[in-house]
Order: structure tokens, then C-alpha cells, then sequence
């Protein structure tokens, strides 16, 4: 007889990997999931790596580079307007 694979959701696994890190055996988690160690090991495995990178500030390379070059643009035409209005202002005297 054929087992039919469990899907395990992003959250699901979020919340199995948040045991491991607490502490709990990683073999009584397998067992009462009935999910293989060396997947566990992977999904924790996983979950570290990308929080390093996180930490790092990896985590959205191009997405932060994108927004970075945002910023700078709205802080340079901000000074801009700020010039402006104050030559407005002298003009208007």
C-alpha cells in the first residue's frame, strides 16, 4: 500500500522548527509528526541560514537596493524643494 505524502504549509513548518529551536528532542518531534529526523534537520537548517541572512541584511537584495535608491532620491528632492521654497520666500519680500 502506496503512504501519500503530507504537505506541510509554510506556517506548519515555521512552528515544528520554533520547537527544535526551544529545545524540544528532535526525535520525539519526529516521531509524534511522523516526519522523517533528517527532514526536521533540513527545515531547521534551512530557517537558520535565512535568519542569518536576515540579520545580515541579505534577507531582500534587491528589493533593499531598490529601496535604498528611493530614499536617497526622496531625501535629494526633498532638498531641492527645501531650496526652493526658500528662495520663493526671499523672492516674495
Amino acid at each position: 500500500m502506496e503512504e501519500k505524502k503530507k504537505r506541510w504549509s509554510m506556517q506548519a513548518r515555521k512552528e515544528v522548527v520554533l520547537r527544535i529551536l526551544s529545545g524540544e528532542s528532535i526525535e520525539d518531534i519526529s516521531r509524534e509528526l511522523e516526519v522523517e529526523v533528517f527532514r526536521l534537520e533540513e527545515w531547521r537548517d534551512s530557517a537558520v541560514s535565512a535568519m542569518d541572512d536576515g540579520l545580515k541584511g541579505k534577507g531582500r537584495g534587491k528589493e533593499n537596493k531598490e529601496l535604498d535608491e528611493a530614499r536617497k532620491t526622496i531625501g535629494r528632492l526633498t532638498m531641492e524643494l527645501e531650496l526652493f521654497r526658500g528662495k520663493a520666500k526671499r523672492r516674495i519680500r
